[in-house]
C-alpha cells in the first residue's frame, strides 16, 4: 500500500467509506442522465450532489441501530452515459448485470427514472421473479408521451410489457391521467395514493405493502424523490403538491426492507432548484436504506 492509497480518495465517494469491489456488499453507481426529460432538467447532476450531500451528514441511523461508515460499500463511480436513450439503458444493463454476478447488491443513483428500465434489464430472467416497489408521485405507465416511447413518463409500462416483473406497486401517487389509471387496471399494476397514506398512517400502510408482496420471491426498490411534498423536496424535475413528509418516507421504506430487496435505485434530484435539501433527503433516504437492510441480513 503506497501513500496515495493511505491519504488520497476521490472527493465524492458516497459516503466517504470506500471499500475494494471485491469486499463490497453494495454496490454504488451513479447514472447521470436526462435526456428524455420533459419539465426541468437537471437530474443529470443528481449523483454528484447526492454523493456531496452524503459526505455531510451523520450516518448513524436511529430507526435501524445501524452506522453506515460499518457497511461495506464500494461507490464505482458513474456510468459513461449516452445521448442516445436505449444505448444508454444497455450500458446500464450490462454494468449492474456484472454487479449481480459479483453477488453485489446494486444502488443506483439517478438521474431520471428512466434508468429504471436499465438497472432492472440487468437481472435478466430474475427480473420475472421481483417485484417493482416504486415510490413515486407519477405511474408513469404512458405508452407515449412528446412522441417518445421509452422516457421517464413511459418507462414503468416498457419494463411491464418488456421484462414482465412478479409484480409492479407504486406508492405515494397523486399525478395520473386517464390512460394510466386504465392500463394500470387492464395490467393489474396497483397502487397506493399520497391520500391513501395520510389517511391510513404509515402502520396500516405496511400492513397492506406486506400483504401484497407475501408471494414474491425478491423486491426492487425505486424511489423518485417527487414522492415527496415539495416542501420536503423542491429540487426534482416534475414536482407534484400533496406529496409525503420525509419521515412517512423512511418510516415506510425502512419497514419494507428486508432480506428480499435485491436493489435500489434514487432518482429525479435536479440539484440547481434548490440549496441542497432534496440531495440531502436523497443521500438520507439512501443512508437509512443501506442501514435497514443490513439490519435484516444480519439478524
Amino acid at each position: 500500500m503506497g501513500y496515495r492509497d493511505l491519504y488520497v480518495s476521490h472527493s465524492t465517494v458516497f459516503s466517504g467509506f470506500q471499500k475494494a469491489f471485491e469486499e463490497a456488499d453494495y454496490v454504488v453507481l451513479g447514472v447521470p442522465f436526462d435526456v428524455t426529460s420533459t419539465y426541468r432538467t437537471g437530474a443529470r447532476f443528481g449523483p454528484t450532489a447526492i454523493r456531496e450531500a452524503s459526505l455531510n451528514i451523520e450516518t448513524y441511523s436511529f430507526r435501524s441501530g445501524m452506522d453506515v461508515e460499518e457497511l461495506r460499500i464500494h461507490d464505482m463511480g458513474d456510468l459513461h452515459v449516452a445521448t442516445d436513450t436505449m444505448q444508454t439503458i444497455e450500458r446500464l444493463a450490462n454494468v449492474v448485470g456484472e454487479i449481480l454476478e459479483a453477488r453485489k447488491t446494486p444502488v443506483i443513483i439517478g438521474g431520471e427514472h428512466t434508468v429504471t428500465l436499465g438497472v432492472l434489464k440487468g437481472f435478466g430472467n430474475k427480473a420475472s421473479k421481483t417485484a417493482v416497489l416504486s415510490f413515486d408521485a407519477h405511474l408513469d405507465l404512458r405508452d407515449e408521451f412528446m412522441g417518445l416511447r421509452v422516457s421517464h413518463t413511459t418507462f414503468m409500462r416498457r419494463l411491464n410489457e418488456q421484462l414482465k416483473p412478479a409484480k409492479i406497486l407504486e406508492v405515494g401517487t397523486r399525478a395520473v391521467c386517464r390512460e394510466e389509471l386504465d392500463y394500470a387496471e387492464k395490467a393489474g399494476i396497483e397502487f397506493i395514493t399520497a391520500q391513501q397514506i395520510r389517511r391510513e398512517g404509515v402502520e396500516q400502510t405496511l400492513k397492506v405493502l406486506k400483504r401484497k408482496l407475501a408471494d414474491v420471491e425478491s423486491v426492487y426498490v425505486s424511489v423518485d424523490m417527487d414522492v415527496l411534498d415539495p416542501a420536503y423536496a423542491p429540487a426534482v424535475q416534475n414536482p407534484e403538491p400533496g406529496g409525503l413528509e420525509g419521515h412517512t418516507l423512511l418510516d415506510i421504506l425502512c419497514g419494507i426492507c428486508d432480506k428480499w430487496v435485491v436493489g435500489f435505485d434514487v432518482v429525479e434530484v435536479a440539484p440547481n432548484y434548490d440549496f441542497g435539501v432534496t440531495a440531502v433527503q436523497a443521500a438520507k433516504t439512501i443512508f437509512e436504506f443501506l442501514s435497514s437492510v443490513e439490519k435484516s441480513r444480519i439478524h
